[in-house]
């Protein structure tokens, strides 16, 4: 499960810092650049639910199977024969690896349960480790030619195919059908959906294509509700968020997302700015900005791992509160304190070792409450949470920027950074207020370890 998780984050992280040198090589102006990043978000939403309701129809590891593939595929194919066109098919491919979380915990949930939110937090570093290993392992190969540094995902992708082999599949009961209306109505919806968040500051968010096509999307997802909730075999069930410990816990998803990830590409643009041009920013190059990043997925990886204990400790309710808590204390220091590498960096791993803490708990919690055959699908309808909450909060980022430019318009403000930081903030609070709202059973808050888990725990034999 580690090696397949290890392929969805360098996947996840080698081809952002290629894109600008790849645009010059392959003639790709700055509109294609965007429209690539914006095809493998559409990817990431559509596939999201439709990966999940397979799984659960059809089998967690066969499902697996066919994502893997998918994405070692459209690897393979931008590494060999680099162009645009297999760019853009190659991120679309790439997309099935949203699949791979939610399928790998309805393994982990049937085979080993004892083991769930250990698990769980220790599949959540390694793929933000290996997110930040991606970008530096890319930026070296490309030194040279680019290009080169597509291949850094082929090598790991003959592995994760090969562990995908071994791995078990999920016991739990299969039935149902899979509805292609609704399925129809989902992916229209979305589509539009994150193509309004996309391109909306762009076109202008009072432009008539701008409404039209948000109006578009209202109308698609509000006929999918309808058509869920009567349906026999949804492709989601609506009725879940009916549950509202899983409401909440996709609603502080979103929260948490908004800013963590939504704020990537910003952070990267405020530490590569050169404070005798732009007043603001670090004037770092490529591969100390993915240093940085690399710093803060290490942090990431420390708060994930710790999850399970201070949940114990503390119970779910407090880690969700103090996860949004300690996001919003990362951007305020960020609007408050970044004069300095050093000022910026301390708030940044504080918000790296949040983004941590908040991946491993929401991921466990939406897997535990549910019954074992809907795992994968609550878990994939976390993700959904996360991948808008991602795409919203880096619309509205955007949003600020082109609002707050510098004076000439040759750069961004730095008042533009600082409504930036203070969006991220707010909504962050916000998640922490929405996780006061969870409740877990009686007895329940601070799940007992098993003692085959806490011998994993603390180094002993189980």
């Amino acid at each position: 499960m580690a090696v397949v998780v290890l392929f969805s984050g360098i996947v996840q992280g080698y081809l952002t810092p290629l894109l600008p040198e790849l645009g010059e090589q392959l003639h790709i102006g700055g509109v294609g650049q965007n429209n690539i990043y914006l095809l493998s978000q559409l990817a990431f939403a559509v596939m999201t639910p439709l990966i999940s309701r397979l799984g659960d129809l059809y089998g967690h590891r066969r499902l697996l199977r066919i994502a893997l593939a998918m994405v070692a595929g459209g690897s393979l194919l931008m590494a060999v024969w680099p162009t645009a066109i297999t760019l853009a098919v190659g991120v679309v491919l790439q997309g099935a690896l949203v699949g791979f979380f939610p399928l790998l915990v309805g393994i982990l949930r049937s085979r080993a349960p004892e083991r769930n939110r250990t698990g769980i937090s220790l599949l959540v570093g390694v793929l933000l480790i290996s997110i930040g290993v991606g970008g530096l392992v890319a930026g070296a190969l490309s030194e040279r030619h680019a290009a080169a540094g597509l291949w850094a995902a082929v090598p790991v992708a003959a592995l994760a195919l090969l562990a995908g082999a071994v791995l078990p599949d999920s016991d739990v009961p299969r039935g149902g059908r899979f509805h292609y209306g609704a399925a129809t109505l989902l992916t229209g919806g979305l589509i539009a959906l994150v193509l309004v968040l996309a391109q909306g500051s762009s076109w202008g968010w009072a432009a008539p294509s701008t409404l039209g096509l948000a109006a578009v999307a209202v109308v698609l997802l509000a006929a999918w509700v309808v058509v869920e909730r009567r349906s026999e075999h949804p492709l989601v069930s609506v009725r879940m968020l009916a549950n509202p410990r899983l409401a909440v816990v996709s609603g502080y998803t979103f929260c948490a997302a908004f800013g963590t990830i939504g704020f990537l590409g910003a952070n990267a643009l405020f530490l590569g700015a050169s404070p005798a041009d732009a007043g603001y920013g670090m004037d770092l190059g490529p591969q100390t900005i993915a240093t940085v990043s690399l710093a803060m997925v290490i942090a990431g990886f420390a708060g994930s791992t710790l999850t399970p204990r201070i949940a114990r400790s503390v119970g779910d309710r407090a880690v969700l509160a103090v996860g949004g808590g300690l996001i919003a204390l990362g951007f305020v220091g960020m609007a408050l304190f970044h004069d300095t590498l050093g000022q910026y960096l301390a708030a940044a791993l504080v918000v790296g070792f949040a983004t941590g803490l908040f991946e491993s708990i929401t991921r466990t919690l939406s897997a535990e409450v549910v019954p074992e055959h809907e795992t994968a699908l609550a878990v994939g309808l976390n993700e959904l949470a996360l991948s808008l909450g991602a795409a919203i909060g880096a619309a509205v980022i955007g949003a600020c920027f082109a609002a707050h430019p510098a004076p000439g318009g040759g750069h961004i403000g730095e008042s533009g950074f600082l409504w930036g930081w203070g969006a991220c903030a707010a909504v962050a609070v916000l998640g922490s207020a929405l996780a006061l709202r969870y409740r877990t059973p009686q007895g329940a808050d601070a799940p007992a370890v098993r003692p085959s888990e806490q011998a994993v725990e603390t180094g002993g034999l189980a």
